[in-house]
């Protein structure tokens, strides 16, 4: 493949994530591997004709010695190119798995470096894409784990998000490779791609020995990705019928209403989507339960039981299932009340809020000084968990309880619909 080709892919590829209104800047995380410095170098030639600004980030996960040394290459590549270059630095705290530790954490640090940019490109490209697909089907997946990577995915945060862009999942590796070197384009190529020790590299391996096709594979992918819009649109119509945002004194009290009888009437497939959906709002998690405990919480749910998963308190009634933020998660989540900051993930707190206030979950303290009038309309185990204002122990602010000057902490309105979840 030539490089003007491969450059008018890349072209159409952006046209069709970002246009027809570009931004006036991008982002690019480059490792600094040869499928990143190949989209630095297509990204740059692009841009200089869109007149786009670049921003370029390098995550050293410090988990290799030569990672500083490839950083500053990749540094010295955008000064070459008259681009910023930022290098971010992370310590691995030895827990968890590393690959999907060093994955998040890469995430969350670019998330915090872009600023005010609301689009950053990725380098993943055809191959990863087949590579997750087959890894996925081995774990069991269904429709949305084998749809792999979105080319676009909305990474939320407390200024709004920012997308996460994938311009390369058309491109093979071969492509990107065969480009940086007819270019003579620096990069590395990371000893940790061919260490057995991590799934992902064992899968690649053994798609090569069995000849499988990523191209194939990719276009599953492709096709589950039709699949999984076609089932959220499903769960949509269903959560928009049977799925209530409860509020107390005209504010939202941040849980989930679910009518039992209308979730024991559709398909498991959708009771599992809403609940994974539902449970994510309520707890601000990036990432959807496992489906095994998802399941085990649904039948028990249905069944008239209740429990705790992904963060979230879920309690049944004659009638209705009700999701509360689980009062142990936020127990010690205390923070200063900076007016316009965010706590817990969705609830903002207001511009007019005096100095010297603290914020968090409203607990059995301060449910004891609610107003003598007060209804108990609501478990008091779910009202613990209302974002509340103190000034030291004393309540200030409760708006579900009505105490407190209004729009002192407001539920944000940004959250993805339930059926729009990963």
């Amino acid at each position: 493949m030539t490089g003007d080709s491969l450059e008018a892919r890349f072209a159409a590829s952006m046209g069709a994530l970002l246009g027809p209104d570009f931004p006036p800047a991008l982002g690019l995380a480059v490792s600094g591997g040869g499928d990143s410095m190949a989209m630095l170098a297509l990204t740059h030639g692009w841009a200089r004709i869109m007149g786009i600004g670049l921003r370029v980030v390098t995550v050293d996960h410090g988990l290799r010695p030569e990672a500083e040394a490839e950083a500053a290459m990749v540094a010295a590549e955008c000064r070459a190119l008259g681009h910023a270059h930022d290098t971010l630095r992370w310590h691995w705290d030895g827990t968890g798995n590393l690959q999907d530790a060093a994955r998040r954490a890469r995430r969350d640090l670019i998330g915090a470096w872009r600023d005010d940019l609301e689009h950053v490109l990725f380098a993943h490209t055809q191959d990863d894409q087949a590579e997750t697909v087959l890894m996925r089907l081995l774990r069991g997946s269904g429709v949305e784990g084998l749809a792999a990577m979105a080319p676009r995915r909305h990474v939320p945060d407390d200024r709004g998000g920012w997308w996460l862009i994938r311009p390369l999942l058309d491109l093979t590796r071969a492509d990107l490779r065969h480009y940086a070197d007819t270019l003579r384009l620096p990069y590395v190529d990371d000893p940790s791609n061919e260490d057995r020790r991590f799934a992902r590299v064992r899968t690649r391996q053994t798609m090569e020995a069995l000849g499988l096709d990523p191209a194939g594979l990719a276009r599953t992918a492709g096709r589950m990705a039709r699949a999984a819009e076609a089932l959220q649109a499903r769960t949509a119509d269903i959560a928009a019928r049977i799925v209530t945002c409860e509020t107390l004194n005209d504010v939202a009290t941040g849980d989930l209403l679910i009518d039992r009888d209308g979730l024991a009437d559709v398909e498991r497939d959708t009771q599992m989507r809403l609940m994974a959906g539902a449970l994510q709002r309520v707890a601000s998690a990036a990432y959807r339960p496992r489906a095994e405990p998802l399941e085990a919480l649904l039948e028990r749910a249905l069944a008239g039981g209740g429990g705790t998963l992904h963060g979230v308190d879920l309690t049944v009634s004659a009638t209705r299932i009700r999701l509360t933020r689980e009062f142990a998660a936020l127990a010690r989540r205390a923070a200063p009340a900076t007016p316009g900051g965010l706590w817990d993930g969705r609830w903002r707190i207001g511009q007019t809020v005096p100095p010297g206030l603290t914020i968090r979950a409203l607990g059995p303290g301060g449910w004891a000084q609610r107003p003598e009038n007060t209804a108990q309309t609501v478990p008091a185990r779910a009202a613990w968990s209302w974002p509340a204002l103190f000034a030291g122990d004393r309540l200030v602010a409760c708006m579900p309880m009505g105490v407190g000057p209004a729009g002192a902490v407001a539920l944000c309105d940004t959250a993805a619909p339930i059926s729009s979840y990963p």
